[in-house]
């Protein structure tokens, strides 16, 4: 899945929107009222994706070139402390990375989104749900950069 945006802030303005502690929960309100992430967004560090009810996913930060590119690789799933990787749910979409490119266009930034996805039939729900929230998703991280607030940064430990 491919998901594009024309966004007219810098490329680490988006970076800070997407990754940032305080802005991360907002605009993810487009897949789960609530949610948060638990990672320090290092290469190799393990990212719990989490709603309200303490349920979601466990990741690994594939890759992470800042203000430039984010790959995040699918392991599990999370709920209340019990991390799940071998679920016949699991299984068919562990593996799976979701990727961020962000490209400087001389003052604006382009966000590219790659889901790598089976579209099994399987999979095919889950399919239908994503392609009706990124763009909501993506509006509201265009609107966050775009602001003339100051956003804070991810925490780099």
């Amino acid at each position: 899945m491919d998901f594009n945006i024309e966004i007219n802030a810098s490329r680490e303005k988006v970076w800070d929107v997407l990754f940032g502690e305080k802005t991360y929960p907002i605009w993810t309100t487009a897949f789960s009222e609530g949610s948060k992430v638990e990672t320090d967004w290092k290469k190799g560090s393990k990212a719990l994706f989490l709603d309200s009810s303490n349920r979601g996913m466990v990741s690994r930060i594939a890759d992470n070139v800042p203000n430039e590119y984010m790959s995040i690789e699918h392991l599990g799933m999370y709920d209340n402390g019990v991390e799940d990787y071998e679920s016949e749910q699991v299984k068919m979409w562990a593996g799976a990375k979701e990727n961020y490119t962000l490209t400087d266009l001389g003052g604006k930034t382009n966000l590219h989104i790659f889901m790598e996805m089976d579209e099994s039939e399987q999979n095919k729900q889950m399919i239908d749900m994503f392609a009706e929230m990124w763009p909501k998703a993506l509006a509201k991280v265009k609107e966050l950069a775009e602001s003339t607030e100051e956003i804070i940064p991810p925490v780099v430990v």
